[in-house]
């Protein structure tokens, strides 16, 4: 006795692969979509930072974290001025609380310019990739890609860094706001320590790129 064997048909075949397909397309652009949101944040982080500066001086007539008049200003906790010399004190990334680069985010917050906590500890904020952000004088920044002609010394009055940013984020946030140099430009990638205050050095390039899937510190002179 013959018995029927069942099976998919080629056309069953055909549908399951093209619901495969849209699956997979869909899973793609959606990771593309995280992707891009995640860069987007980042570059908005590097945006706001000189807003709060200008906004602080607009009003107070003074450099946030350096104002030596903070308390009066502000309200920022008692011995919470800075030394008034023109500067922010203290590495980007510095835990010591009493450096200016600590007291900058107290004085935008209390000023309204911010949101976040103002006292409490460690007051530098996170990206969206779970890096810290801090800003610094030029004049306290170390930049370890300068010393030629076709690399000087990252220009601006300020340095902005943000942390933990993998080398695919880091390519794009370059392309979007400057000339996708990683070690030239106003926007510069670095390999950082674990530590803070970080120390960095000049990344290793392949075909003059940045590895996509390591993690860097991204430096922005304002």
């Amino acid at each position: 006795m013959k018995r029927n064997q069942s099976g998919f048909t080629l056309i069953e075949i055909a549908i399951v692969l093209v619901i495969i397909g849209l699956l997979l397309g869909g899973v793609l652009k959606g990771q593309e979509l995280i992707n891009s949101a995640k860069v987007k944040n980042l570059a908005t982080d590097f945006r706001n930072v000189p807003v709060y500066i200008y906004g602080y001086q607009d009003k107070f007539r003074a450099l946030p974290g350096d104002d030596i008049q903070a308390v009066s200003h502000v309200g920022a906790a008692a011995g919470h001025n800075g030394n008034g010399d023109g500067l922010i004190g203290g590495a980007w990334d510095s835990i010591t609380l009493t450096d200016e680069s600590q007291y900058f985010w107290e004085h935008i917050r209390l000023a309204g310019l911010a949101a976040g906590p103002t006292s409490g500890g460690d007051l530098l904020p996170t990206n969206s990739v779970g890096g810290v952000i801090g800003i610094t004088s030029s004049a306290n920044f170390t930049d370890p890609s300068a010393g030629t002609a076709a690399n000087p010394k990252i220009n601006g009055s300020y340095i902005i860094c943000s942390s933990g940013i993998l080398g695919k984020y880091a390519k794009q946030l370059d392309l979007q706001m400057d000339d996708s140099n990683p070690i030239g430009g106003s926007i510069r990638e670095f390999s950082s320590s674990n530590s803070r205050p970080s120390t960095l050095t000049v990344p290793t390039l392949t075909n003059g790129m940045i590895d996509d899937n390591q993690t860097y510190t991204v430096c922005m002179g304002v």
